[in-house]
């Protein structure tokens, strides 16, 4: 494996796991690069530790609807948060956190060129010039989702739906575009403030208009321990949100 398709394997792996008794944290994937500062930025600062997993926000539903032993969930998608708290699993229903955007992305040397946007990408997928092309699944993945909406929206969703290479989440379906796997893909904006990520092609922003708003929500999960509550407060204090803003989300409120 090259050795830079090695180095993104590894940014997108669990994080290592603290010490056992720190509280788990069932993360979206789109939260990787910024949350794994957050975390490391507040073991610093406190000393305490938590355990990070990521990976599809309806997977971790899924798990902690059947009792997986998870203290705080911060999911792409609210409605699975809420899903959650109507269920009783949650303490309530939690806290919007972030606001997230879509980017259309191509490695270096694709036919791909992301600044003709959606419409330039379906103009050339009806031509037959994209052979493969990287989303996170759309049955649990919101970012897939929202995917899928915005291929629809602007007409490439038929020229693409036999091409399409599904990731099990959105880090996975960056993966796939990073390496050139695909063409191009649709992942996460927060995913390309990493150099292992944005060094490797070009990428637009697209239109908020082009899908619904991914509105990630958290919570605590029923029965959190003070430690999961302690970073859950932090989550939501400035220097949290302040990451949070520089790795590309939109804050609620502001």
């Amino acid at each position: 494996m090259p050795r830079f398709l090695a180095a993104l394997a590894s940014a997108f792996a669990l994080a290592a796991l603290p010490a056992a008794g720190a509280p788990g944290v069932a993360a979206a994937s789109d939260l990787k690069f910024a949350l794994d500062e957050i975390a490391l930025a507040y073991a610093r600062d406190t000393g305490a530790a938590v355990r990070l997993s990521y990976g599809s926000s309806g997977n971790f539903r899924r798990q902690i609807a059947e009792g997986a032993p998870f203290e705080i969930f911060l999911s792409a998608d609210e409605t699975y948060v809420l899903a959650l708290a109507k269920e009783g699993r949650l303490e309530d229903a939690g806290t919007l956190y972030a606001i997230g955007r879509l980017v259309l992305f191509a490695p270096a040397g694709s036919p791909v060129d992301p600044g003709k946007g959606l419409e330039g990408l379906a103009a050339l997928a009806r031509a037959g010039g994209v052979a493969r092309f990287a989303i996170a699944n759309p049955a649990h993945a919101p970012y897939g989702r929202a995917a899928k909406q915005a291929l629809e929206r602007s007409g490439a969703w038929a020229p693409l739906e036999g091409r399409l290479v599904l990731g099990e989440n959105v880090s996975q379906a960056a993966q796939f575009a990073v390496s050139g796997n695909a063409a191009a893909g649709l992942f996460a904006y927060s995913l390309t403030f990493s150099p292992s990520v944005s060094a490797r092609g070009r990428f637009a922003l697209v239109p908020e208009s082009a899908h619904e708003p991914l509105r990630q929500r958290m919570a605590l999960v029923k029965g959190a321990g003070e430690e999961a509550r302690a970073f859950y407060r932090h989550l939501q204090g400035p220097a949290a949100r302040a990451t949070f803003a520089r790795f590309g989300f939109a804050l609620p409120g502001r």
